[in-house]
């Protein structure tokens, strides 16, 4: 910003306003830092959640152990008849392997959501308190014609001091 700037608008120089934030207190870093401890125990105490779930990827991981072994056993069938009837045995070995596939990708999906529902719900939480912090903000309403007026008196008194 340039010293016409500030001057037109009777704001502090720019200079004055980095050097007085530049060095936080060691009451503000304390401060800083438990805000940061209280989103690191949020964070810790809520995934073990997600390793909770255990019985419902107990019931997947014993879908998929026993889709694999049918498909091992249908592919052992397959390569001890005939050719002719081998092909729908080998589609069938194909479907168990599938379904052993989307057991495992089922479990996993559960859990990325259940993670990614607990990110939003962290977000959400700390977002709050700036909200907040906004709503108390205080401000003034101009119109075009008052605020061409403070310019023009800001200007005037300007002229008279050159």
């Amino acid at each position: 910003m340039t010293r016409k700037l500030e001057d037109l608008f009777d704001l502090p120089s720019s200079v004055e306003i980095e050097t007085e934030n530049e060095i936080p207190t060691i009451a503000e870093t304390r401060a800083q830092l438990a805000v940061i401890d209280d989103a690191i125990d949020k964070i810790d105490s809520a995934l073990p959640a997600v390793r909770d779930l255990d019985a419902s990827d107990g019931e997947m991981d014993e879908l998929a152990d026993l889709a694999k072994d049918s498909y091992k056993d249908l592919m052992d069938l397959g390569m001890q008849v005939d050719s002719r009837f081998a092909s729908e045995i080998f589609n069938v070995a194909g479907t168990m392997l599938g379904h052993a596939i989307t057991a495992k990708t089922a479990k996993m999906n559960k859990k990325l959501k259940v993670i990614d529902l607990q990110l939003k719900k962290m977000r959400l939480d700390q977002q709050t308190p700036a909200e907040e912090q906004l709503a108390t903000a205080q401000g003034q309403v101009l119109n075009r014609n008052d605020l061409l007026e403070r310019l023009l008196k800001g200007k005037d008194q300007n002229n008279g001091k050159v």
